[in-house]
């Protein structure tokens, strides 16, 4: 395609779930010419990706895209799968984006006279702005240990899981103790399959506490309104393993050494399989130790608020372990263990091999100020934490693709104050 026939935008926006539809969102009432690009539909990630009983986490009412928070009859409930997808596919209606779904953008390169070439699978684009709204979680994680293990076992990410039926008869592995493993070893437990859980270092906390939901507690305390320069732990943060609870069934904890009451097998971390076994990191104690600290400790800081503003509540309480490990157990003997099939929930690592921009560290993670990069016409939406915890959640992406829109207006506006763009 010839310079002269490549179609020019003022803006590129990458990725078409929610941090992208925000995004074209602000660019319409800015009334910027933008595309949205995704490789597959919009919002596909809620139906595609996610098991069959997947819900929230957090309350209906964090729900607030831009133009569309949650109105439905239940704030303090959790929006199971099919209502997840229908309040997306509402959004992606109300705004009505001007997207080119089924299409993936290739490559990404600064032109000499300024601006970008977008290569794409249908064809070359120049834009003066790129937005990279494709998420922090793209390529699922599968360690190259699976590909020693036999044939016999059933493997699959957690992305690709539905529900216990898809799995072979027999135990089930879960590999990771995250929001996704977790919910995923519930699943499979409830349903009456044998699981096993290989857990890590994950955190947890209470569903209920003192009467309310811990989230609502958390958002009168303004931890949802912390930025990620405010946290003690700073950019750390953005590493941090979110806290397994769930949603389901109108919301409740989930207690692992509960389930190793009820028959649940659990572990450390897996590390290796050789020699027909499977081999684990002697650290279940620890991990679940850590998890009940990280429980109470949250649990303290509502009772910290509770007591200085004197709210009325229900009398405080600290969690009791329930049940311990006799012993760490370090390997086990796949033959004879009763395991068909692994669902591996160790996460995903984001895929921005596309973009050539100066805009990375060491680690291959963007650097930027709430999206806004210093690589001029670089900008990114959507991450976890990009600037408070809600940033990669329907609760404040909205906010942060309304930052970084007014950012891309005033560069515009600078480049080009012909096309009187607002600012």
């Amino acid at each position: 395609m010839s310079d002269a026939a490549k179609e020019h935008v003022s803006v590129v926006v990458v990725g078409g779930g929610q941090a992208g539809i925000s995004t074209s969102y602000w660019l319409k009432q800015r009334r910027i010419d933008h595309l949205v690009f995704e490789r597959k539909t919009a919002g596909h990630v809620w139906s595609d990706a996610r098991w069959d009983t997947f819900c929230l986490v957090t309350p209906n009412w964090q729900c607030d895209l831009p133009g569309h928070p949650y109105n439905g009859p239940d704030p303090d409930g959790f929006m199971v799968k099919d209502e997840i997808v229908a309040y997306v596919r509402a959004f992606v209606a109300k705004v009505a984006p001007p997207i080119r779904e089924g299409v993936s953008v290739d490559r990404v390169t600064k032109r000499p006279e300024g601006g970008f070439m977008v290569t794409t699978s249908e064809g070359d684009y120049t834009a003066a702005e790129i937005v990279v709204a494709s998420g922090g979680y793209t390529i699922p994680i599968v360690p190259r240990m699976a590909e020693r293990l036999p044939a016999t076992i059933a493997q699959i990410h957690s992305e690709q899981y539905r529900n216990p039926q898809q799995l072979p008869e027999g135990g089930v592995l879960v590999a990771g103790s995250g929001q996704s493993g977790a919910q995923i070893a519930e699943d499979l437990h409830l349903a009456g399959r044998k699981v096993h859980l290989a857990v890590g270092q994950a955190p947890r906390c209470a569903r209920f506490y003192r009467g309310r939901d811990v989230v609502t507690w958390l958002a009168d305390m303004g931890y949802y309104e912390m930025t990620v320069d405010e946290h003690p732990l700073r950019e750390g943060v953005r590493d941090n393993t979110n806290h397994y609870v769930t949603g389901r069934d109108g919301g409740r904890d989930i207690d692992l050494r509960r389930f190793a009451k009820e028959g649940m097998e659990l572990y450390g971390v897996l590390e290796d399989f050789s020699d027909g076994r499977l081999k684990f990191r002697e650290n279940l104690a620890e991990s679940l130790a850590f998890a009940d600290k990280t429980y109470n400790g949250i649990n303290a800081a509502i009772d910290k608020h509770i007591a200085e503003t004197g709210v009325e509540a229900p009398p405080p309480s600290v969690y009791e372990p329930v049940w311990e490990p006799e012993a760490e157990r370090g390997t086990l003997e796949l033959e004879g263990s009763g395991i068909t099939s692994i669902v591996w929930c160790i996460g995903f690592l984001p895929d921005f091999k596309w973009l050539d921009a100066s805009v990375f560290n060491g680690a291959g993670r963007p650097m930027h100020k709430r999206g806004v990069t210093t690589e001029e016409g670089v900008s990114f939406i959507g991450l976890p934490w990009l600037n408070t915890w809600g940033s990669g959640r329907f609760g404040a992406v909205g906010k942060d693709a309304e930052h970084v829109v007014s950012k891309i207006a005033e560069r515009l506006s600078m480049r080009r104050p012909a096309l009187g763009l607002a600012v």
